[in-house]
C-alpha cells in the first residue's frame, strides 16, 4: 500500500492540502474506495459522510464537479434546472481523467491541475448540502485506495463549491 502515497495524483493532493493548511492527513486503505459503500466500510462510517466527487459535463464542455453524500445520487435533473441549463451529460473516463488529472474512483475535490497543461477549464462546483450533517467527512485523495477527512465548512471554503441540494 506504500506505493499509493508514491502516485502522482495523491502527491499532489497531499501537497495541495499542505498548501491549503488543511489539518487532515490522507489515509491509505487496503481496500478499495472506488464506491462510497466501499469507503465507508473501510473507515468504519456511515456512508452518507463520504463525500463523492461526481463529474459531469456541462452543455457547453465545462466540467461540473457535484460532491455529494455517498448516500445521494445526483438528481441530474434537479442539478441542470437549478444551473438554468437544459441537462447535464455523463462524463466518460476519458473527459474526466483529462478534465481533472485522476482516474475515475479516486478524484479528489480539488487539486485537479497538476502543470499546467490540463486543456480543459476549471470545473463549476457544487456541494451537496447533505454533507454539513456530518462532524467529520471523507474524501477522496487521488486514489481509490486515498482518502482524507474534512468538514462539510472546510469542503466548502477549499474548492469555493455552491452548497445546493443535489439528490435524494
Amino acid at each position: 500500500m506504500e506505493d499509493v502515497l508514491k502516485n502522482a495524483s495523491v502527491k499532489r493532493i497531499i501537497a495541495e492540502m499542505h498548501l491549503r493548511n488543511m489539518a487532515g492527513q490522507v489515509r491509505i486503505l487496503s481496500d478499495s474506495a472506488r464506491s462510497a459503500a466501499e469507503a465507508a466500510s473501510a473507515l468504519g462510517i456511515e456512508v452518507g459522510q463520504i463525500a463523492s466527487s461526481i463529474v459531469f459535463k456541462l452543455p457547453d464542455g465545462r466540467p461540473l464537479l457535484v460532491i455529494t453524500s455517498g448516500a445521494h445520487r445526483v438528481d441530474t435533473h434537479l442539478v441542470a434546472r437549478e444551473l438554468g441549463v437544459e441537462k447535464l451529460h455523463r462524463a466518460d473516463a476519458d473527459f474526466v481523467k483529462s478534465a481533472s488529472g485522476i482516474s475515475i474512483g479516486g478524484v479528489s475535490p480539488f487539486g485537479w491541475h497538476d502543470d499546467g497543461t490540463l486543456s480543459n477549464p476549471e470545473p463549476v462546483i457544487l456541494i451537496d448540502l447533505a454533507l454539513d450533517a456530518f462532524e467529520v467527512i471523507w474524501a477522496a485523495a487521488g486514489h481509490p485506495h486515498a482518502v482524507f477527512p474534512t468538514t462539510f465548512s472546510e469542503l466548502k471554503e477549499q474548492t469555493g463549491a455552491t452548497p445546493m441540494v443535489v439528490g435524494t
